[in-house]
């Protein structure tokens, strides 16, 4: 199976994140919404109603995405995993997805929590790499090296990723030792993942232009039917500033810049859902099969994980809990 075949018949996991991230996006809009008006109509204190319709809008949708969208994320991952190593994929995928994922709920918890230890491994990495480029080349050497390492911070979100195919694949191996093995292959094979760094880029900009902007126009094109809405909250957000003697830019309490601003916010959160959930998982696939097929050729030995153990304190941390 190539990778669009790949991309192809995992879709459907997507199309169940992407309806769970609508519902999350309606339950957030709902929450700030009803907060403004009911606080408004109460006490005239609108802005502190939105503040509490986010609150509340935000945890929901956190927990949303814990305990449904990470499942759903790893039954699809898992079966990438499965069509680009093996080149074929259950009929019914869907029910092999989560059948994959099934029981393993304590174990993917953990695997999303380490995650953090991943990216803190390659972080102090990078800035190593900082200093080394600055003592040799001073500034121009740091803003070289600077820039691979914010190019190595763009692809840690994929390789955390490809680590949890490497989960998924690798059923009867721990998370930690997992989660070690995948910061040894990326450590070890970084230049042939580093080569998806423009695909990643190009796709990102051109769902970016295509969805942000359009989602963005009409955003605005719906807020501009509600002008009263946007003239009571200028008008919340002025005397927020003059009871709590809080310097807030004039140009924030403009009723059309407000819209701007909403409409901003809007486009680029459904650009994040439309491109995590329909164009990062293309791009993710090419970046897993590389990766799988760098670890399955040259599984990651105790001197590998010595080696990086020594430059990285954190990665030794994780190291120990195997």
């Amino acid at each position: 199976m190539n990778n669009f075949q790949v991309y192809r018949r995992t879709l459907v996991f997507s199309f169940i994140r992407l309806l769970f991230g609508v519902l999350s996006l309606l339950i957030l809009a709902g929450a700030i919404i009803g907060g403004f008006f009911i606080m408004e109509k109460v006490n005239n204190k609108g802005l502190i109603g939105l503040a509490v319709g986010l609150v509340l809008g935000v945890v929901i949708v956190i927990l949303i995405n814990i305990f449904i969208d990470n499942r759903i994320q790893a039954a699809q991952i898992g079966m990438m995993a499965i069509g680009v190593v093996e080149g074929k994929l259950p009929d019914h995928i869907v029910s092999a997805g989560f059948a994959q994922v099934k029981g393993r709920f304590a174990k993917l918890t953990l695997f999303f929590m380490v995650t953090g230890a991943i990216k803190g491994i390659f972080r102090q990495i990078g800035r190593s790499l900082e200093k080394v480029g600055k003592a040799v080349g001073g500034d121009v050497g740091q803003g070289v090296t600077s820039a691979i390492n914010s190019a190595i911070q763009i692809l840690l979100g994929y390789l955390c990723d490809c680590c949890l195919g490497w989960v998924m694949y690798n059923k009867k191996e721990g998370v930690a030792k997992a989660a070690c093995e995948g910061a040894v292959i990326f450590f070890k094979h970084g230049k042939t993942l580093i080569r998806n760094i423009g695909r990643i880029f190009g796709m990102g900009l051109l769902s970016l232009i295509i969805f942000g902007g359009g989602f963005f126009a009409i955003a605005y094109l719906v807020s501009k039917q509600f002008p009263d809405l946007y003239v009571t909250f200028a008008k919340e957000i002025t005397e927020f500033s003059t009871r709590q003697n809080v310097n807030i830019a004039a140009w924030v309490t403009e009723p059309n810049n407000l819209m701007l601003i909403v409409s901003g916010l809007v486009g680029l959160f459904i650009w994040g859902l439309i491109h995590s959930v329909l164009i990062r998982p293309f791009i993710l696939v090419g970046v897993l099969r590389n990766f799988m097929t760098a670890g399955l050729k040259d599984r990651p030995t105790e001197k590998d994980f010595d080696n990086l153990a020594s430059k990285s304190p954190k990665f030794a941390k994780l190291q120990s809990n195997i």
